[in-house]
């Protein structure tokens, strides 16, 4: 099968399905926007034939340039899971005919407002909000919605300018720091656990579910260096009573936002009541290498899973339910270059084999800029069948693991 995969190297899962493509047997083109010198030595391998655009976000003038460069040899499916270009892969759909989501229903994933009319319209419990595009929107939003409200993009990803307000003073602060975001979403602000739903679709059912929650929220972990965000990927969601309300809710949201075949990531919060709310969704791959751990998780390929279910209309990888998996990401106190590590001794103790990936910067290696990327100075991931032990594992290594950055 001939498979055009837009961006097939970053984010850096894509490397991951873009080789799960390759093994599943696809003949791979790509379209990015570096030369394809650039591109990783191994992603290179897996392609047929690469187009080089000066820019992804030409959609007319890279549709006209595909359909040109590839006749004779025309796709027969169309995959992009970086947001920002879902919808240049979908307008490739439409031009070359091939199988796949709509441009109408890929737009209802990456705008906020569309969303959630669509999902509050299929009877759901969505948060309140509203679309703004200037000042007086925003604030007039806010008169109606009532304090504590989050504002973030229309079409954001993650929680990039995304901001709790619970006061009028809090809001003329936050205004000048959104003033380049062309529009934004205004909506009530749900107390809660936040859990994600990820899911690989075929025809719009999902053939491969996977939970996690994140330990803090992540507003709270972008608002402060300090904290060593977390996140835990539970070994089976249909057995964990407390979450099944935001289960159930997953599946339903998949109906209401006419999902076919491929990836998607949710974000759900779970109030104190017990009452599961929609927060958002995206038809891509979840970040923080969440796929990374549905893998640890299950003992299996869910990057080959999803090109199965692209390719053949199947999910073929055994799903095991093995492990519960927490991830931590750490923060280095200072500026610079990581100086010192302490606390991996005690922690490769406590976990032992239990610990299977320690992804920490080097002493010598430049700190990354935490407000950037979830990552931070590194992570370590570690596994058990004990929830109670996975989450004991992630507290002992977010308070026993410190380090030190200077210049």
């Amino acid at each position: 099968m001939r498979v055009l995969m837009v961006s097939p190297h970053f984010p850096a899962e894509q490397e991951q399905f873009s080789r799960a493509l390759k093994e599943t047997g696809a003949e791979l083109y790509a379209i990015a926007d570096v030369p394809e010198q650039q591109l990783p030595g191994h992603v290179r391998g897996y392609l047929s034939g690469y187009m080089h655009v000066p820019s992804l976000f030409e959609e007319q003038a890279i549709v006209d340039a595909a359909a040109a460069w590839l006749r004779g040899r025309e796709p027969e499916r169309i995959e992009c899971l970086w947001e920002p270009f879902v919808l240049l892969a979908a307008r490739l759909r439409e031009r070359f005919g091939v199988p796949g989501m709509s441009y109408e229903v890929i737009r209802a994933f990456r705008d906020k407002d569309l969303m959630k009319k669509k999902v509050r319209a299929a009877g759901l419990r969505v948060p309140k909000s509203e679309r703004a595009r200037t000042v007086n929107e925003i604030w007039a939003a806010i008169e109606r919605i009532g304090y504590p409200v989050i504002v973030k993009p229309i079409a954001g990803a993650g929680s990039a300018d995304t901001y709790r307000l619970d006061s009028k003073g809090e809001t003329e602060a936050i205004l000048p720091r959104i003033a380049h975001v062309e529009e934004v979403n205004v909506e009530e602000f749900i107390t809660g656990d936040e859990f994600t739903f990820d899911a690989v679709s075929i025809n719009g059912k999902a053939a491969f579910h996977s939970v996690s929650q994140y330990h803090p929220c992540p507003l709270d972990a972008r608002s402060h260096e300090w904290i060593s965000p977390g996140q835990i990927t539970f070994r089976d969601p249909d057995r964990e009573a407390r979450i099944a309300p935001g289960v159930k809710l997953g599946h339903d949201i998949l109906r209401a936002m006419e999902m076919g075949t491929g990836f998607t990531h949710m974000e759900w919060f779970l109030t104190p009541a017990g009452e599961a709310v929609f927060s958002e969704i995206g038809v891509r791959n979840g970040g923080g290498h969440l796929v990374d751990m549905m893998n640890y998780s299950n003992d299996f390929d869910v990057f080959r899973g999803w090109a199965q279910a692209v390719m053949r209309g199947r999910f073929e990888e055994p799903i095991q339910r093995k492990y519960h998996v927490g991830m931590t990401f750490k923060r280095a106190e200072g500026q610079g270059y990581i100086r010192h590590i302490e606390g991996m001794d005690r922690v490769r103790a406590r976990l032992g084999a239990a610990l299977v990936w320690d992804n920490l910067l080097p002493v010598g290696a430049h700190r990354r800029d935490w407000t950037k990327t979830l990552l931070s100075d590194g992570f370590l991931c570690f596994r058990h069948e004990s929830y109670s032990e996975v989450r004991a594992m992630l507290e002992f290594a977010v308070n026993n693991v410190r380090m030190y950055a200077s210049p």
